[in-house]
C-alpha cells in the first residue's frame, strides 16, 4: 500500500544543493514525490524559509527517506522536520524538484 508523507524541512537547508541530494537519495530508495523551497511561509519556516517535500511509496521506503532528510546532506544544517502523513490524491511517477 501506498504512503506519502508531507514534510517540512527546517534550518540551514537552503543554498546548500539540499533539493538535488533529496531528487538523488528518492531515485537510489525508489520513492516518488517532489521537493522545493519555500520562502513565503514564514509562520512555518521562519525569516529565512525551508524545504518542503511530499515522499510517497512503500512505507518502509517513506520512513527511511524521511530519517535521511532528518540528517540532510553534509553541508546542510536540519534543525527540525515537521511530518503529516496524508492519504494519496495523486500518484507521482519519479521525483522532482519544484520551483
Amino acid at each position: 500500500m501506498i504512503k506519502q508523507a508531507h514534510l517540512y524541512i527546517k534550518g540551514d537547508v537552503i543554498g546548500v544543493g539540499f533539493r538535488a541530494w533529496t531528487k538523488i537519495q528518492a531515485k537510489i530508495l525508489g520513492v516518488s514525490g517532489w521537493v522545493r523551497n519555500v520562502y513565503d511561509k514564514p509562520e512555518i519556516f521562519g525569516v529565512s524559509g525551508g524545504v518542503e517535500a511530499v515522499i510517497q511509496g512503500e512505507e518502509e521506503k517513506v520512513e527511511k527517506m524521511i530519517e535521511l532528510l532528518k540528517q540532510g546532506p553534509p553541508v546542510s544544517r536540519v534543525e527540525d522536520v515537521e511530518i503529516f502523513w496524508e492519504k494519496p490524491k495523486e500518484n507521482f511517477d519519479g521525483f522532482e524538484i519544484r520551483k
